[in-house]
């Protein structure tokens, strides 16, 4: 219990969270990356995963090359990248390899949740007169948005826990907390640091989970 009522000491004291240093400014860091990267790898997975899925064509394919990038350890892409020209562009590197670590679970859960659509409710809106587009807005876009809501959720947890990287490469964020609590050999701030972001991750977790209760619509109960 040592630990825990150190680390719990190490949060509950005030100069901790002010300054360049400090919880504050390093939470704002974090954040930032973290929805920096989420919305680029939404911006190029997510309309590919709902075209794929609406064309039902190279959609398996293009998952299965995407969930490639699952077995690279980020650390390793950052590794690469700190070895390239990007090492001095700042955040660049960090939230490049977010970015594909992103990538998959957002372009498989669109593809899925467009293919796992009924078929017979997609061909009744054919049936009907409606034209590819109108297929897609009006009946395979509200039908699969549980699921590439589920995607979502899934990234931005992944990003949130996996931003601590930045610190290795000596960028900001809640990972330099961790970086400087093992420098210093204070295991209180390291674990405090941990909790902090697990915590962060409970919270992205908590608010898509309500934006998801409050605007997808669900289909009535039988």
């Amino acid at each position: 219990m040592g630990v825990v009522t150190d680390a719990w000491a190490w949060l509950t004291t005030g100069a901790h969270w002010t300054g360049a240093e400090g919880v504050g400014a390093r939470l704002a860091e974090h954040v930032y990356v973290s929805v920096l990267a989420l919305l680029i790898a939404g911006a190029l997975a997510l309309p590919l995963g709902l075209w794929l899925g609406h064309l039902g064509r190279g959609g398996a394919l293009a998952v299965n090359v995407s969930n490639v990038g699952r077995a690279v350890p980020v650390f390793a892409v950052l590794a690469l990248f700190m070895v390239s020209p990007l090492r001095n562009a700042g955040y660049v590197p960090t939230v490049t390899a977010l970015v594909l670590f992103a990538m998959p679970p957002l372009l498989t859960n669109a593809y899925v949740g467009v293919r796992e659509v009924d078929r017979a409710a997609v061909r009744a809106a054919r049936g009907m007169g409606m034209t590819g587009g109108q297929v897609f807005r009006r009946v395979e876009l509200p039908l699969a948005a549980p699921v590439v809501m589920t995607g979502v959720r899934s990234a931005a947890v992944q990003v949130v826990a996996t931003a601590t990287i930045a610190a290795m490469v000596g960028q900001g964020g809640l990972g330099r907390i961790i970086t400087a609590g093992f420098a210093l050999y204070d295991t209180a701030q390291v674990v405090a640091g941990a909790v902090l972001v697990a915590l962060l991750a409970l919270v992205v977790e908590g608010v898509l989970v309500t934006l998801d209760r409050l605007l997808v619509p669900r289909p009535p109960r039988t």
